[in-house]
């Protein structure tokens, strides 16, 4: 059995984690994708699947081996995109992934020129507020806020954004508008766990940082959801600039303390190391780098 179709077929089962969503993802036969898979275990003596009437998970080897095989699988599609040259159009499938409101704000809007552009290719898009390891996941792109710890992935960054506070005009009509971080401890807040920056909130001067506990009276599991009780009147919400940047230039929310934000975050766009990615995944970061680096947004201090 060719060993490109069994590596294919493997790396399929792995990452849908079943033979069945497997087959359909490859338009194969069930019982196909199972002989290749077994075919595959014979070949290397080496279980590389946990199988159960529930679930199928790779094994300790398997996951390595699932690092190997999307390598050779990726420079094999590099090397025929090689092949066809520079004049060749991006074809196939592209996973990206980023922060789901940045996603929908940012990335889907270029994902849906690319596609235009492009008509061969397919695309998901996986928006998580979790940090998402593009190799473990298989995805070929994503976008990052925050500094970067990962050295295994190439990044290019775009932009920057920042934390601010923000209320609205009818909050700010009842209460006054705090004028230091210890202000904060009389005001009504608004937290989102979104994004993973942590429960407290951090604040910079020139006498350096004033990290504040805060205890908030509304908590919400999204950025959405924080803005529109902000937008409600009913409190202080400290979100990432880009997320309230547009009720920020329509006054329906007012920024408060920027004197005290922190350092600002880069945004990145990331894919994983290789020595040169293929056409499709350059194509797609290309325009995608253009839209972000234009953006006033996230790079207003570039206008």
């Amino acid at each position: 059995m060719d060993r490109f179709h069994q590596l294919q077929v493997y790396v399929a089962v792995a990452e849908e984690q079943g033979f069945a969503a497997a087959a359909r993802r490859l338009q194969l036969s069930p019982p196909a994708v199972t002989r290749a898979v077994a075919s595959l275990e014979d070949t290397l003596g080496v279980k590389l699947l946990d199988r159960t009437t529930r679930y199928v998970r790779a094994t300790e080897a398997g996951r390595r081996y699932l690092e190997d095989a999307r390598q050779i699988l990726a420079g094999l599609e590099a090397a025929d995109e090689a092949a066809v040259g520079i004049n060749g159009q991006p074809r196939g499938h592209l996973a990206v992934t980023a922060p789901v409101m940045f996603g929908r704000l940012f990335v889907m809007p270029g994902i849906v020129e690319y596609l235009a552009r492009y008509p061969a290719m397919e695309v998901e898009a996986v928006f998580l507020d979790r940090s998402v390891n593009l190799l473990e996941e298989g995805l070929d792109v994503g976008v990052r806020i925050g500094e970067l710890p990962d050295s295994s992935m190439r990044a290019l960054r775009v932009g920057s954004v920042r934390h601010v506070l923000v209320a609205a005009p009818a909050y700010l009509e009842r209460h006054e508008s705090p004028r230091v971080p210890q202000d904060l401890r009389q005001h009504t807040l608004i937290a989102s766990a979104a994004g993973g920056f942590g429960s407290g909130w951090r604040f910079c001067d020139a006498a350096g940082e004033h990290p504040l506990k805060i205890d908030a009276r509304l908590t919400v599991t999204s950025n959405d959801a924080a803005i529109s009780a902000a937008l409600a009147g009913f409190g202080i919400a400290r979100l990432l600039s880009y997320q309230v940047a547009a009720q920020a230039e329509a006054g329906s929310l007012q920024i408060l303390m920027p004197q005290f934000e922190p350092p600002e975050y880069p945004v990145h766009i990331l894919h994983r190391e290789s020595r040169h990615a293929s056409a499709r995944v350059r194509a797609f970061i290309d325009l995608l780098a253009e839209r972000l680096r234009g953006d006033k947004t996230l790079n207003a201090k570039e206008k």
